[in-house]
């Protein structure tokens, strides 16, 4: 094969690419005193930093990050410290990759995806995009990246607005996918049929704040 399983360590990786990269952070606290000592080697000598940016970059489709520790347990400063406990939170709060796709479940879901479509040619719309046992109305994702979704827009209908349980329900559910890096919008479809108008507006607003976020994680790279 052109392309086989190669390991590296961070001071050997240079150019090589591979569909998907999986990285081990291999640090962790000490077993005796539950501490975790600044000593990450190569990543805190000169161009530690330069490093890690060079390792982050070499997948073409994913990266999967293996890790023992937490950010808040990175104080380094100096070298890449920084660099690694910004990846770390940034690797933690990315949506999952891993998703399926279903089909529209209403004519509301349809239109309101049809109305995204319009807010510029950039954007893929996939309906009924399941994570960790749930789905979520509408994905979004842009087309030059369509496996990392910027935005979730949930289409709540009559039963939502008629069930205090279903909205409760509801709520914790949106929370956990927040915890999977999900950001999510609702558009409610009273609102939607009573002003539209008012309603693309406020869509329009969140989509392209997506949009603005995605572009400025892309730069900061």
């Amino acid at each position: 094969h052109k392309d086989p399983l190669f390991v590296r360590n961070l001071e050997s990786v240079q150019g090589d690419e591979r569909d998907v990269i999986f990285i081990s952070y291999t640090y962790g606290p000490d077993p005796a005193s539950s501490q975790v000592y600044q000593r990450f080697g190569p990543v805190l000598q000169a161009g530690g930093g330069r490093r890690l940016n060079v390792l982050v970059t070499r997948a073409k489709n994913r990266v999967e990050v293996f890790h023992s520790l937490l950010p808040s347990q990175i104080t380094a400063a100096h070298g890449g410290g920084k660099i690694m406990r910004e990846y770390l939170e940034y690797a933690r709060q990315t949506p999952e990759f891993d998703f399926a796709i279903g089909e529209y479940e209403s004519g509301f879901e349809e239109e309101v995806a049809n109305a995204i479509g319009r807010i510029s040619p950039d954007l893929l719309v996939r309906p009924q995009v399941s994570c960790d046992k749930f789905r979520i109305d509408l994905g979004l994702s842009l087309r030059s990246n369509p496996d990392r979704f910027i935005l979730g827009i949930e289409c709540d209908g009559a039963t939502y607005h008629s069930s205090q349980n279903a909205r409760d329900r509801d709520l914790i559910r949106q929370m956990i996918l927040e915890h999977h890096g999900w950001q999510i919008h609702r558009v409610w479809s009273t609102a939607w049929w009573k002003n539209s108008a008012a309603e693309l507006e406020r869509l329009t607003e969140a989509v392209r704040a997506a949009m603005r976020r995605e572009e400025a994680r892309a730069l900061a790279r």
